[in-house]
């Protein structure tokens, strides 16, 4: 049961998260960022992450119904924030506000803003891997030997992640400038569409419930 759990656990988030694709995206949202900073966003960006997802498996459940927030109004609100972000990368708002904070010092509070938000909150722990953790916690059923094998799970699939990020300064170095703006903008476009999704979902599933 533990390695079968394991097994379908492991695929679950690795889907879901989607590690390498989130390189480009980590990209466009620290553009105008020297690589000590981005190093340091993406190492603060995973530990949010995997605290907020651990946190999630053990108490996630029980927190969102006792502030009375269902899964779908979740989902729906993290397809808004998605969406927010998608329409700066489109139209260019954000590479302007990430070169004008280039030319200035890039405080460690800014630093720690982007890590948290948008790369650890909705990108890396976002609306899908937040359901799919509380799902997998449900399976466990509060068993120790599960609840830590899922823990182990979630630390392996943000390592991953970290090491795709690390690699984010060559793709830059490969795509240079034109390349970057390019994939920027196409990204946004498919950044928006996923966040439709997500959205789309969330009142599927509030449907449904109700």
């Amino acid at each position: 049961m533990t390695l079968e759990f394991l097994t379908g656990a492991l695929v679950t988030m690795l889907v879901i998260v989607e590690p390498i694709a989130l390189v480009p995206i980590f990209l466009a949202v620290t553009q105008g960022f020297s690589a000590d900073q981005r190093r340091q966003v993406a190492w603060r960006a995973c530990v949010i992450a995997f605290a907020i997802l651990a946190s999630c498996a053990f108490v996630g459940d029980w927190l969102l119904s006792k502030v009375g927030i269902s899964l779908p109004a979740f989902r729906i609100a993290g397809g808004l924030l998605v969406f927010w972000i998608a329409f700066e990368m489109v139209f260019g708002l954000r590479a302007n506000r990430k070169n004008e904070v280039a030319r200035d010092a890039i405080d460690k509070e800014h630093i720690v803003n982007v890590a948290a938000f948008p790369m650890a909150i909705p990108l890396l722990a976002g609306p899908g891997a937040i359901t799919a953790t509380l799902l997998l916690a449900g399976q466990a059923e509060g068993r120790p030997a599960l609840m830590a094998t899922l823990v182990a799970v979630l630390a392996v699939v943000i390592l991953i992640s970290w090491i795709c990020l690390q690699a984010a300064e060559r793709v830059d170095r490969m795509l240079g400038t034109l390349g970057n703006v390019v994939v920027s903008r196409l990204l946004g476009i498919i950044l928006a569409a996923l966040a439709v999704q997500f959205v789309i979902d969330g009142i599927r599933a509030a449907i449904r419930a109700a």
